[in-house]
């Protein structure tokens, strides 16, 4: 214990007195005292304010929020509100545009009716699957099963009429122009399958209606691809391979 109480007492064995320790606080004090009064001689001179820039007095002054919660703005979702005004629907952007469809339709059934290029230049293949698939089953409700005929003469006809009107035309045409014209106006041919379903056209009869079909078919389909691909003047020359093949579909459906 005797070694124990030596080391503690040299341990804490220092030269530093307590009259040191008051003249230092003494000294310390009048150095702050000194400095306070500079302060205040030079805060009598100068207002506080001249110390802080204007930019964030006038920040300090329109914040009246709190910190970590910042103020709520409507104009902060508007940008998307307007983005997603903007779209276009669904239907559209997937290539269905029921309008475009109907006035399509509405073109074909009336040959006389002058076509809209810029509607008709566009490779829509929702009516040609749906007039398609409506003459594969008007077919098969008169006892013919001739879904694959129907879709492996559509398929060389589009790639037959599509060489044969870049052969002719100066723009062009793609392949899902042709393959849309080609199928809009396989709709008379539907009427044509139907009316077979109720009474035979092995005859005099169906044979001329038969006719009649296929040039309705064939002047609605170059009526079209005249004022698509502004080939005036030509459209007897697009009528006529036109007419071969709605012929083809015409003798699926009569025999």
């Amino acid at each position: 214990m005797s070694n124990f109480e030596q080391f503690h007492l040299d341990f804490y064995q220092s030269n530093y007195t307590i009259d040191d320790q008051e003249e230092g606080y003494n000294s310390y004090g009048s150095h702050e005292n000194l400095c306070g009064s500079k302060k205040s001689q030079t805060g009598d001179q100068a207002p506080a304010s001249a110390f802080a820039p204007s930019e964030m007095l006038l920040s300090s002054q329109s914040y009246m929020g709190q910190i970590l919660q910042p103020t709520y703005s409507p104009n902060t979702h508007l940008g998307y509100v307007d983005g997603f005004d903007e779209e276009p629907p669904l239907l559209e952007e997937l290539g269905i545009n029921f309008e475009h469809i109907w006035q399509k339709t509405l073109t074909v059934l009336n040959p006389m009716k002058p076509a809209d290029g810029s509607i008709m230049n566009e490779t829509d293949l929702t009516g040609p699957m749906v007039f398609c698939l409506a003459l594969g089953a008007t077919l098969l409700l008169a006892g013919k099963v001739h879904f694959g005929y129907v879709y492996g003469m559509s398929a060389i006809g589009c790639l037959a009429m599509h060489a044969l009107l870049n052969l002719m035309s100066v723009s062009g045409v793609s392949h899902g122009c042709v393959a849309s014209v080609l199928g809009y106006c396989l709709l008379p041919m539907v009427i044509l399958s139907s009316s077979a379903v109720v009474f035979s056209l092995q005859g005099i009869p169906g044979t001329l209606l038969a006719l009649f079909i296929i040039g309705w078919c064939s002047l609605s389909a170059s009526k079209i691809f005249t004022s698509a691909l502004a080939m005036e003047g030509q459209q007897l020359l697009i009528a006529y391979p036109c007419a071969l093949l709605y012929g083809l579909f015409a003798l699926l459906t009569v025999f």
